[in-house]
C-alpha cells in the first residue's frame, strides 16, 4: 500500500455588494494590503512590500471600495494612511469566512475523496484475497 499523500484546498473568497453594478471584489490581494497597511500605516509600504506598485496598489484599493459601497481606508497625507473601523470589521470578517470556508472544504474533500479512496483500496484488497 503506498504512502497516503497530503492534500489541502485552497479555497478564494471574494466578496462585493450584492447589488453592485461594478465588479469589483474584495480578496486576497485587498486583504493582504490591508494587513500591510494595519502594520505600516502606510499603503507605499504595503505595495512596497508586496512588490507592488503604488498605483496598482491604490487602484485595488479604490475598486474594493467602489465594488462594496463602503470606505476601507482613511487617508491622512503624509501621516500616511489607516484602516476604518468599517474596513477593519470588513477585514475581520472576511478573514473568518476564508478560514471557515477552508475547513468546510477540506472536510468535503476528505469525505468525497480520502474516504472514497480507502474504500476503494479494501474493496481492491479483499478482491486479492
Amino acid at each position: 500500500m503506498e504512502a497516503e499523500k497530503k492534500f489541502e484546498c485552497n479555497i478564494h473568497v471574494l466578496v462585493k455588494e450584492k447589488d453592485s453594478e461594478v465588479d469589483n471584489y474584495f480578496g486576497h490581494g485587498v486583504a493582504k494590503l490591508l494587513y500591510g497597511i494595519k502594520e505600516y500605516h502606510s499603503l507605499r509600504v504595503s505595495a512596497k512590500q508586496m512588490r507592488m506598485a503604488y498605483s496598482k496598489a491604490w487602484r485595488i484599493i479604490r475598486e474594493a471600495e467602489e465594488g462594496l459601497g463602503i470606505q476601507l481606508l482613511s487617508r491622512m497625507g503624509k501621516k500616511g494612511s489607516e484602516i476604518t473601523r468599517e474596513g477593519m470589521l470588513f477585514l475581520k470578517a472576511y478573514e473568518e469566512i476564508e478560514r471557515e470556508t477552508k475547513k468546510v472544504a477540506q472536510r468535503i474533500f476528505r469525505k468525497y475523496y480520502m474516504e472514497e479512496k480507502k474504500n476503494q483500496e479494501i474493496l481492491r484488497e479483499k478482491e486479492k484475497s
